[in-house]
């Protein structure tokens, strides 16, 4: 029993050090997509983008092609850790649960608030809803042992339980145009998988080539092509192969996620961030960033997040729902509570949606994120960085 611990605590920080390298790049493609974007090299770069590679541009490949990849990923990190992992017992749930749910409401809440006057700006309220675990992650990862490794798995499970919201608030608010056809053949296809994981098939080839199949059926659906990378996942088995009684390690889901582990963190988030920073900043007044859809976006992440999950998780642990990660204090809890602000990835791809149709209303939105953003992770880490000094070993027995 003590090899199984120490093995699953040692692919959970795996897990961790690959998404905290992933944000780390990520914070380096999204400073380079500024400087491109706002250098003699932007003309190029907004044409590449827009450029068409067949049936879509390349821009388009890459939000709804190599995004269907991360949201693979998502879906699997989302199953596993309900099935066999941090978030499969209610009370392992219950505290990272209800600090995402004050982290996606009161963000929404916010920015409801501020553009309350503004309708065109209304359909964007889920955009400060998200948080980006990659880069949170690596924020946490240059502050060392000055952070607790409970207070990295608690934001991971808020992370993952957030990116959850996230993908049920794609599905039902910015799906639109619906082909009923193309619908109910990929919910055949879907059916089939079920099937296929309900015989105990456990090569992955079959669920990769109807997934593929699966995706071009949902784009051309109308709803969002990566929710067909979500619909896979739930559907590839955590089983343990045959002769290897009880090591769901080498389930097909597992093998799945750890073949786009390192893939996704560190090749597709950083072109997506990339493909979608590069805001021209030719103009931009102080009086550009309080414009209510800016202000909104910014406010969202940095108030709405920090006032969210900072007091839901009070309330929790104030009714005895839940107690505090363990050797972390309020101080540390109010910095993570801050470092749940930086929404880049999700809340840039939600921005897309939301203003589809508007060049001008997604750059407003994309200066917003970037700068609530950057001071969520700034404030974050000042935070944690005064907070007590805290050992790390141990924590994890």
């Amino acid at each position: 029993m003590a090899n199984d611990n120490r093995r699953s605590v040692s692919v959970f920080r795996e897990f961790l050090d690959g998404e905290a390298a992933g944000g780390i790049i990520l914070i380096a493609a999204a400073a380079l997509a500024l400087i491109v974007a706002n250098s003699p090299l932007a003309e190029t770069y907004f044409a590449a983008l827009h450029a068409y590679l067949g049936p879509l541009s390349l821009l388009h490949w890459i939000n709804d092609a190599l995004m269907a990849v991360f949201f693979l990923l998502v879906g699997l990190e989302i199953k596993r850790e309900v099935l066999d992992g941090q978030l499969s017992t209610w009370p392992r749930r219950m505290l990272p649960g209800i600090a995402a749910a004050g982290g996606m409401a009161v963000p929404a809440l916010v920015y409801v608030a501020i553009n309350r006057d503004n309708a065109a700006a209304l359909p964007g309220w889920a955009i400060p809803t998200a948080t980006d675990i990659a880069f949170a992650l690596g924020v946490l990862s240059l502050l060392g042992n000055r952070v607790p490794a409970s207070l990295k798995v608690f934001l991971t499970a808020l992370a993952i339980i957030d990116d959850l919201g996230a993908v049920v608030i794609i599905a039902l608010f910015y799906t639109s145009g619906l082909s009923f056809i193309y619908l109910a053949a990929a919910l055949a296809v879907i059916v089939v998988l079920v099937v296929l994981n309900r015989m105990g098939v456990l090569s992955l080839i079959p669920y990769l080539v109807l997934g593929v199949v699966l995706w071009v059926l949902v784009l051309k659906s109308g709803v969002h092509a990566t929710l067909a990378g979500v619909a896979l996942a739930l559907t590839i088995p955590l089983k343990a192969t045959p002769g290897i009684a009880h090591d769901l390690e080498h389930s097909p889901l597992h093998q799945l996620e750890h073949a786009l582990h390192r893939f996704v963190p560190l090749i597709i988030i950083p072109i997506f961030g990339f493909a979608n920073a590069g805001v021209s900043l030719a103009g931009l007044t102080p009086a550009a960033l309080v414009e209510p859809l800016t202000l909104g976006v910014a406010a969202g992440l940095v108030l709405g997040k920090l006032v969210g999950v900072l007091g839901a998780s009070a309330l929790a642990i104030k009714l005895g729902l839940a107690d505090l990660p363990m050797r972390a204090g309020w101080m540390h809890m109010t910095g993570i509570a801050l470092l749940c602000g930086i929404g880049f990835t999700m809340s840039l791809f939600i921005g897309l949606l939301a203003f589809a149709n508007s060049p001008e209303l997604q750059d407003a939105v994309k200066v917003g994120i970037l700068a609530g953003s950057l001071i969520a992770a700034l404030g974050g880490a000042a935070l944690l960085m005064a907070a007590p000094s805290v050992a790390d070993h141990g924590e994890d027995e």
